[in-house]
């Protein structure tokens, strides 16, 4: 009897240990299955966002659901074997049903996002800021530009003015797939705020407001050409405000009619418009523009100079000079006798 026990009893552990081999076979077949086994061919993408903070399984379920990979409890195996499932990055990612596991895992936990990116150039308009993003396929033009306008999101930011003109910050900026417009203009803001929170001093100690400086920022970022003469230009600018001498500045008399290429004629200095720096005295009504933080600085730190005018030479760069006779015989030397835009520039009114 006793016998009898025994060989039931081993019988019983063998095939519990049969059981257990080809439970272990099936879950390894399973996972190397899945492993090499995509969801599908390719002609599926599915946008992720992670946000900051998100647990993987989380992750993983919505990629189940979304039909990019086959089993979510799979996915999360393989990134606690691989140590990545406390390791996945924030960001917006674009998953195709034909990527594997492990190519995913690597992805999101490298942070290989595939947010667009958009760059503001210095000096650019909200106009050719809604140009280039339209353009670029990112946002339509005439949306962009009424949320510059908005109301209700230049209260939220701060902003007494008509628009989010001179605000923007020049830069490259992440657009994620659920960043709409006000979105970005938010991020453009912030960061403006970031910029110059650091410099509140300077702009106190110059007797000028924020919005003046950034005015006049901008008109200097569309001026200049080189870097180092910024101070130098910001010092003219001052000298003629302290005077009550008319800026003159070509760049203002074709602001929200035409982009500045350099190429001003006399009807752009004769239109009546409140940011022709040839029809007013003093400062435009807003920016022209979205100014880089050098030309800001120029602005609080400008040469010292008893310059009231600057002609450009044929380099880019510009002459500047202390009387209007020294700028005519500059208007000679380097735009050609008689050129019209230059003689109307070197008048005072």
């Amino acid at each position: 009897m006793h016998q009898m026990l025994s060989i039931k009893s081993t019988s019983l552990v063998r095939l519990l240990i049969w059981f257990f081999r080809i439970s272990l076979s099936a879950v390894l077949v399973w996972y190397l299955l899945l492993l090499y086994l995509p969801a599908g061919d390719g002609k599926q993408v599915y946008g992720l966002t992670v946000p900051r903070g998100a647990d993987f399984y989380t992750v993983a379920r919505e990629l189940e659901q979304a039909g990019m990979i086959r089993s979510s409890l799979h996915l999360q195996i393989v990134a606690r074997l691989r140590g990545v499932d406390r390791k996945i990055m924030a960001g917006d990612y674009r998953i195709p049903d034909s990527m594997l596991p492990s190519a995913i895992l690597v992805k999101l936990s490298s942070g290989q996002t595939d947010a667009f990116k958009f760059t503001l150039p210095e000096g650019y308009s909200i106009y050719q800021a809604a140009e280039l993003l339209e353009r670029e396929g990112l946002f339509e033009k005439s949306d962009f530009l009424a949320a510059c306008s908005d109301r209700g999101l230049l209260s939220e930011l701060g902003i007494t003015a008509n628009t989010v003109e001179g605000y923007l910050f020049p830069g490259t900026y992440q657009v994620g797939f659920d960043l709409d417009e006000a979105g970005l203009i938010r991020e453009m803001v912030h960061e403006f705020r970031r910029r110059t929170d650091k410099i509140d001093e300077l702009v106190h100690n110059s007797g000028l407001s924020l919005l003046q400086v950034v005015i006049l920022a901008s008109i200097i970022e569309r001026e200049a050409v080189s870097q180092e003469e910024k101070p130098l230009i910001a010092s003219v600018f001052l000298n003629r405000m302290r005077i009550g001498m008319p800026l003159q500045s070509d760049p203002t008399a074709i602001y929200g009619f035409k982009v500045f290429d350099c190429k001003v004629t006399k009807q752009d200095l004769q239109r009546n418009s409140p940011y022709n720096t040839y029809k007013i005295r003093g400062l435009p009504p807003g920016p022209i523009g979205n100014p880089g933080l050098d030309s800001i600085k120029a602005v609080l730190q400008p040469a010292s100079t008893d310059y009231l005018y600057f002609v450009a030479r044929k380099n880019g760069t510009h002459q500047f000079s202390r009387t209007l006779d020294e700028h005519n015989q500059g208007v000679n030397r380097f735009l050609k006798k008689g050129k019209k835009t230059a003689r109307v520039k070197a008048k005072i009114k």
